[in-house]
């Protein structure tokens, strides 16, 4: 495995509708944030990861070079990754392997997102994703398709609509408590299945919203953490892998890609049974079902079990497994790139005891953050641990 490799720093934006900023600007905020968190300066680090998701978003092309001075990469080895949604977990991968291999000994990992510049909605970024040949023909969006995935989950395992919006409730009150969330609001059940459907099943509140934002996240090597920090958060294992980019031949019912990265992730980390050995979980939740669907990939629970987890209380925050006490990208908002990393952020505060009142009642020592992308068949897995 290399090095052991620390997280010692760490900084976001406020998650926004439409930022007044350009995405140099909110890249620079939150690298400064992290930079400020642990005391270091600029010139201490040695290399910056950037992860931003399509060029579009930002309305220009290559953003790894755009946004790179805001990033604090000018005059450094500097890396762009980008696996859609995945990226904010993937970026902390990319920034793990330069400390761990020894190359560098100290990483600056800034995600940044600009989502509001895409007009007249971002959706429309999405439409030329898919293959010219076999697939755009048939007019796919990607609401579309998580229609049919969440219809087919919920058929498979014969799940009601009102347990997964249970989802949705729970991580937008979550969010009720976080300074950087974009959507702080107590909703009910009812209030998820009276929304409008934009694709059945699928309702407006069961939807991430449209957001801009940017998190940071300093990285170190063992023999510098300390010198940093006396709570380093260490990076204990990660996991990525790709399924088929045709949705048509995947199974729509459970996230193989998701335990096949948690699978690499946890046999680094040393964890033999995620769901004792894993005390906290911050699974991507672009919609509600797939905070379900990837609680399931992640092996904290068997395939269909996710919904009673939820309906028992079991990942409340006083709960015995804690399931996105941020909010998730269901509350907090969902820039898509940083809102990856924006899991791993509330990971490290958790773990450290730093989250205020969004502190989980259990004691937690290893916790997983995990993101989904690309053409929807990305898994990105980081367990983290003190």
């Amino acid at each position: 495995m290399g090095r052991r490799v620390a997280i010692v720093g760490v900084g976001m934006t406020k998650f926004v509708r439409r930022a007044q900023e350009t995405g140099k600007e909110l890249a620079y905020y939150a690298a400064k944030e992290a930079l400020d968190y642990c005391g270091m300066k600029l010139s201490q680090i040695d290399a910056v990861v950037i992860g931003s998701a399509p060029d579009t978003f930002d309305g220009v092309h290559m953003k790894g070079e755009y946004l790179s001075d805001g990033a604090g990469g000018f005059n450094k080895p500097t890396l762009r990754c980008y696996v859609g949604g995945g990226t904010g977990v993937f970026a902390v991968i990319c920034g793990w392997y330069h400390v761990a291999s020894g190359l560098i000994d100290s990483c600056l990992v800034v995600c940044e997102e600009k989502m509001s510049s895409y007009q007249p909605h971002p959706q429309g970024a999405f439409l030329t994703i898919f293959d010219h040949t076999t697939e755009r023909p048939l007019k796919p969006n990607l609401l579309w398709i998580f229609a049919l995935e969440m219809n087919r989950y919920m058929t498979t395992y014969g799940i009601k609509k009102e347990e997964i919006a249970l989802v949705a409730v729970k991580n937008k009150k979550n969010a009720l408590d976080h300074p950087a969330a974009q959507l702080k609001e107590e909703i009910t059940v009812q209030d998820v299945l009276n929304s409008p459907v934009l694709a059945y099943p699928v309702q407006r509140l069961d939807v991430s919203p449209v957001s801009d934002g940017a998190c940071a996240i300093v990285m170190v090597n063992e023999y510098l953490a300390r010198r940093w920090t006396n709570k380093p958060v260490w990076v204990e294992g990660v996991g990525w892998s790709l399924d088929t980019a045709y949705w048509t031949n995947r199974d729509l019912c459970y996230p193989r890609y998701v335990e096949e990265a948690a699978r690499m992730a946890y046999k680094m980390a040393g964890v033999t049974n995620p769901r004792y050995d894993i005390h906290i979980a911050e699974p991507y939740d672009p919609f509600d079902y797939k905070e379900l669907h990837h609680l399931e990939g992640l092996m904290l629970c068997g395939k269909g079990e996710a919904p009673q987890l939820t309906v028992d209380g079991v990942t409340q925050r006083d709960g015995d497994l804690p399931v996105c006490p941020s909010g998730g990208l269901l509350g907090v908002g969902n820039p898509i790139a940083a809102a990856g990393l924006m899991k791993v952020i509330e990971l490290f505060l958790q773990l450290r005891g730093e989250a205020g009142k969004r502190q989980v009642a259990r004691k937690v020592r290893r916790g997983v953050a995990q993101a989904w992308g690309d053409l929807m068949q990305v898994g990105a897995v980081t367990v983290l641990g003190i």
